[in-house]
């Protein structure tokens, strides 16, 4: 890889559920993934080898900052249970037990999303299924700097 990628380490952490539809109170029982991915298919992005769900990886003490995203979709109407949605992808690389997956940075944007916000220290991920993954391992994540902008957290210091 040349020099506008950069691997920061990380670490799985629970997420919401919502995304696979995992959640016992969630609204998608299918999940979320699965709802969107038609949508963003006719849009010019095919996920449908990737798991259907989100991997969350808390890259502590560093925070992240869209700067140009590769995908940026505005206002997806995915669901009829809120309004339209803004997302963006960056896409990545995720190392876990020495295999590297080509994976999705996935980002829907906070300012017009509904509920189920993450800190800006925690990558949501879209990944093909990877056996054996849970909360608490350890991976890295290969990011496109071009894209995605990483700084040391304030709150670390």
């Amino acid at each position: 890889m040349d020099s506008h990628w950069e691997t920061v380490q990380g670490n799985i952490v629970a997420g919401y559920q919502v995304a696979s539809g995992r959640a016992k109170d969630s609204p998608y029982p299918q999940g979320t993934i699965q709802m969107q991915t038609p949508y963003f298919q006719k849009l010019g992005l095919d996920i449908t080898a990737l798991f259907s769900g989100t991997l969350n990886v808390s890259i502590h003490p560093y925070t992240f900052c869209l700067k140009n995203p590769e995908y940026f979709f505005q206002q997806v109407k995915w669901s009829l249970n809120h309004a339209a949605e803004d997302f963006s992808f960056s896409r990545c690389y995720l190392t876990y037990r020495q295999c590297q997956y080509a994976s999705l940075i996935y980002y829907p944007h906070p300012e017009t999303k509904l509920r189920h916000f993450q800190d800006t220290s925690t990558l949501e991920i879209l990944a093909p299924p990877i056996p054996q993954i849970q909360s608490g391992d350890r991976v890295a994540v290969t990011i496109n700097i071009r894209e995605i902008e990483l700084a040391v957290s304030k709150r670390s210091h």
